[in-house]
């Protein structure tokens, strides 16, 4: 594999339409023709996103989907075992953003170019329905948090389907005047002083509530079958909690070298970031135990201002954190689609933008509407698509690239890795798939959840 310094070297100059680069052909077969801006951003400013971003209101869910059935002494083992593989697999992963002199801006991009043709069609597709999945949640996580509010004033809110389609358009509006992960700069600030302020009010509240509740109950309920499902459905989430499937595609916003910025970035997401949604996830079920709702704000015990200033303010930053999650969706429609010789804010892209992204989340808007069950748009996630990007495909990019050269033991532990983990995503995919089947059961089209 080529030193980054090469790869970076020649003609590899990146194209965007952002940046109103003129077309180049070298550049198109280098798969660096892109609409949005490639290396532009510093590592503090990709750093802060991803600990803004993996602190947005999921973190809320996390007490009932991780530490309920797993328990206390399997649920700190797990966090911080899943943690630590999550964090190495990624770290892996930034190494392959420079392979033979080349540049690989898109994970998928990647796995054709040392798989061939049909794993580019494989990665793309886990890679799509991983975010397309993630924005659905965020939908119906915005429109949660909009129902909380109105609950404390009314007894008989409206529907949640009405604050799934509020929520939608707020996410609409926000994506198309900053069309651009890198184009978030300037509310990345905003958003880190907002995600302190929710956790740290939250936080109050559980260490109030926790000291008045005598009767928790921190017995994991079910049939050993069960347990067992609910168990490998846990894990699922601890892997959602810390990674996202869409590393190149941040790394490629980074500033020389890319490699080395994007393991710093990495560092602060493992370090500051993990304090803080691993916390909520320990406190909130140190405070109500097996009763831990899906959507923690729902077991707070007030006062109302501070229930209505958490659900606000979780509502606001979920603005900004969902839009690194799905901008390489958006990433591929403007390319496909804008004119790469005209700026991304002349008067013929524009109207294209806003079409793409009206399109885009009318539709995501509507699936939300209809399916609103929160958990298992976690654990489908982390199961059958996040893993084999988390862990699979890095280990075989490995195998692939620096196999002839490896020393044995390293070989065998990256055919371990794909092994392993490859077992866990069909395991994880049953229990997902079987908890869907149960809320089937249990809710209708359009429910008000």
């Amino acid at each position: 594999m080529d030193v980054e310094g090469r790869a970076t070297s020649g003609n590899s100059h990146t194209l965007n339409l952002e940046q109103g680069q003129e077309k180049d052909t070298q550049n198109d077969d280098y798969g660096l023709a892109s609409a949005h801006t490639i290396d532009n951003d510093s590592w503090q400013q990709v750093g802060l996103m991803l600990v803004t971003s993996f602190n947005c209101g999921w973190i809320l869910t996390f007490s009932n989907l991780i530490m309920v059935p797993l328990g206390w002494t399997w649920g700190l083992i797990g966090l911080v075992v899943v943690g630590l593989y999550t964090a190495y697999a990624n770290w892996l992963l930034a190494a392959f953003q420079f392979i033979d002199g080349r540049r690989f801006i898109r994970y998928r991009d990647l796995m054709g170019y040392v798989y061939g043709k049909n794993m580019y069609h494989l990665t793309w597709a886990f890679q799509f329905f991983t975010l397309l999945l993630g924005n659905m949640g965020f939908i119906l996580l915005g429109g949660k948090a909009l129902k909380e509010i109105n609950s404390e004033f009314n007894h008989s809110p409206l529907r949640l389907q009405y604050y799934i389609v509020i929520t939608g358009a707020v996410y609409f509006i926000f994506s198309f005047f900053i069309p651009t992960m890198s184009a978030m700069k300037n509310w990345l600030g905003a958003s880190a002083v907002i995600t302190i302020a929710y956790i740290t009010l939250l936080l109050i509240v559980l260490v109030k509530d926790g000291k008045s509740n005598s009767n928790r109950d921190f017995d994991i309920s079910g049939s050993k079958v069960s347990k067992v499902f609910n168990a490998f459905g846990a894990i699922s989430a601890i892997i959602v909690s810390n990674t996202s499937g869409l590393l190149p595609e941040i790394q490629s916003t980074l500033r020389k070298p890319a490699v080395g910025n994007m393991r710093k970035a990495l560092y602060s997401q493992y370090t500051v970031g993990v304090l803080f949604y691993y916390g909520v996830t320990i406190m909130g079920y140190w405070a109500y135990g097996s009763m831990a709702s899906a959507y923690l704000p729902e077991n707070l015990s007030g006062p109302k201002w501070i229930n209505v200033l958490i659900n606000a303010i979780v509502f606001l930053q979920s603005i900004v954190s969902q839009h690194m999650f799905v901008a390489p969706i958006h990433e591929a429609l403007d390319t496909r689609f804008l004119e790469i010789g005209k700026g991304m804010h002349s008067g013929e892209n524009l109207k294209r933008l806003f079409l793409l992204r009206a399109l885009f989340f009318a539709g995501n808007t509507f699936v939300s509407a209809a399916f609103p069950f929160m958990g298992d748009f976690v654990n489908l996630l982390g199961s059958f698509s996040l893993i084999p990007l988390t862990f699979t495909f890095p280990s075989m990019v490995f195998i692939k690239v620096k196999g002839r050269t490896a020393r044995t033991e390293k070989k065998a532990w990256h055919w371990f890795n794909i092994v392993f983990s490859s077992l866990l995503t069909i395991i994880t995919t049953i229990s997902a798939v079987r908890l869907i089947v149960n809320n089937i059961q249990k809710y209708h089209f359009f429910a008000d959840a």
